[in-house]
């Protein structure tokens, strides 16, 4: 596997296992996280995880000057270090595909110190009920607007020295086939060797803790953790008009699926809460498919194009930069396959009634729920034509088994998995095993339980609009 900043901070919140913490997506925004800097939610989709964008903002940008700012307490610096060099078995059992023998081997892995700065709660008091300047920054307007709510960093864990992430990777594969592919293998080659290599800068933020702010009469409050889904940012809904807030009217309080308390009905009930059933689901993403079929070929052509060029990079940072510049409302160049699309956008040739970027942030929100090796494996389904296949049979496990949350043995259609033979097999199930199944490739059987609820249904989206996408 690769080792990029974004895994990296997902192991760093593992061995800190503190609570609401969550790790940094980009390595170009590991400055902007620091305490005090301002947040903007994404906007929600099923019930995917909600990511938090960095405005380039902080909150002492935005109150009214000369007050007291808490000094923050930090913490004595934190060793972690990991390192990995194991020869090992490719992970899919692909020796019987290759016909060869197949090796993989990686080592790599951090050795870093990290520290925590955090503004506690009794800080915070002296920044409660602070005035806001009387202009503020255009893309508050926009979220009121758009009722998007914003945070305050008040905990960041920081790189204590200048560090590199190292990896190396070798695939030694002597059988024929397009099972090379996976590894990135070419014909003729019997290794392949990447190196990564991440330099990661004193002061970086890997780890952060947010709380959420709130504007009301010109004032804001920082609330705490613990009751931070009970209000929204802009409560009153009120707008930046020529220079100062008016309150336009009042506003109830937003509820959506991923903000709610899943409540699971006792075995034997016959009714169960709406949002439980996978029919809602399924009806979500069929309507987003529809749109996207209402596009021109021109347009989705572009589209599938940028998308397949970023699932084969296998970088989720990739999908997170332009998922951030289309939440900021910042179409403005970008380098890369993401490029492509911010320009489609700016042309903007899709009928009135479709929301182009609205549609592209749907998907954006279901890949980014999936791991690095699943975009690498979705981009190669899409080159071998499987993506039909494995909607259907990611289907077929998620209908009977979606509102129950205890563990549920099932057996894999034999129907469906007939179209999935050899590589496709190989490749597929190793996308059910990144979403938490335990999978055998000679075994069709496995066991539900509620952690592979939220992947399964990401990798369901994300196959569903690619594949309408593909058949531009």
């Amino acid at each position: 596997m690769p080792y990029t900043f974004d895994w990296l901070s997902k192991e760093v919140v593992k061995k800190l296992q503190g609570r609401d913490l969550r790790p940094v997506k980009s390595l170009a925004d590991a400055t902007k996280f620091r305490l005090f800097y301002i947040l903007q939610e994404t906007s929600p989709w099923l019930a995917f995880k909600t990511e938090y964008i960095p405005v380039e903002f902080t909150l002492l940008d935005v109150l009214e000057p000369n007050f007291p700012v808490p000094e923050p307490e930090v913490s004595a610096p934190i060793p972690l270090k990991h390192t990995v060099s194991q020869k090992l078995k490719a992970n899919v059992d692909v020796e019987p595909i290759a016909g060869g023998d197949a090796g993989f081997v990686k080592s790599g892995g951090y050795d870093i110190e990290v520290q925590s700065m955090s503004i506690p709660n009794k800080k915070l008091e002296s920044l409660q009920n602070r005035k806001l300047l009387d202009k503020l920054p255009s893309y508050m307007k926009n979220c009121c607007i758009e009722g998007k709510n914003l945070y305050v960093v008040t905990e960041a864990y920081e790189v204590t020295k200048d560090t590199v992430l190292e990896g190396k990777c070798s695939v030694n594969i002597l059988g024929k086939g397009s099972i090379k592919q996976l590894f990135k293998v070419q014909d003729g080659d019997k290794k392949a060797k990447r190196t990564d290599s991440i330099p990661i800068l004193k002061g970086s933020v890997l780890a952060y803790k947010k709380q959420q702010l709130v504007i009301e009469d010109n004032t804001c409050a920082i609330l705490p953790s613990a009751n931070a889904k009970k209000k929204m940012t802009f409560a009153n809904r009120p707008m930046y008009l020529s220079g100062h807030f008016e309150i336009l009217r009042h506003h109830e309080e937003i509820i959506r699926i991923g903000s709610r308390i899943e409540y699971i009905s006792p075995i034997g009930t016959i009714e169960e809460p709406t949002h439980l059933d996978f029919q809602c689901l399924q009806n979500e993403v069929s309507q987003k498919t529809m749109l996207l079929a209402e596009l021109s070929k021109d347009v989705q052509e572009v589209v599938f194009s940028s998308f397949l060029h970023m699932l084969c990079e296998g970088d989720s940072e990739v999908l997170y930069d332009l998922m951030k510049m289309l939440e900021l409302n910042q179409l403005e160049h970008m380098d890369g396959p993401g490029g492509k699309i911010l320009e489609e956008l700016q042309k903007d040739r899709s009928p009135s009634w479709i929301d182009l970027k609205d549609l592209i942030l749907n998907l954006l929100q279901a890949l980014m729920v999936l791991s690095n090796t699943q975009l690498s494996l979705l981009a190669q389904s899409v080159e071998m034509r499987l993506l039909l296949q494995q909607q259907e049979l990611v289907k077929s496990i998620l209908q009977p088994n979606y509102k129950y949350p205890w563990h549920i043995p099932f057996t894999l259609q034999p129907q469906l998995l007939a179209p999935l033979q050899g590589e496709g097999l190989a490749i597929t199930y190793e996308l059910l095993e990144e979403c938490g199944l335990k999978m055998e490739l000679n075994n069709p059987r496995s066991t539900w339980h509620l952690e592979v609820k939220m992947p399964l249904s990401a990798l369901y989206a994300s196959l569903s609009l690619l594949q309408q996408l593909s058949e531009a």
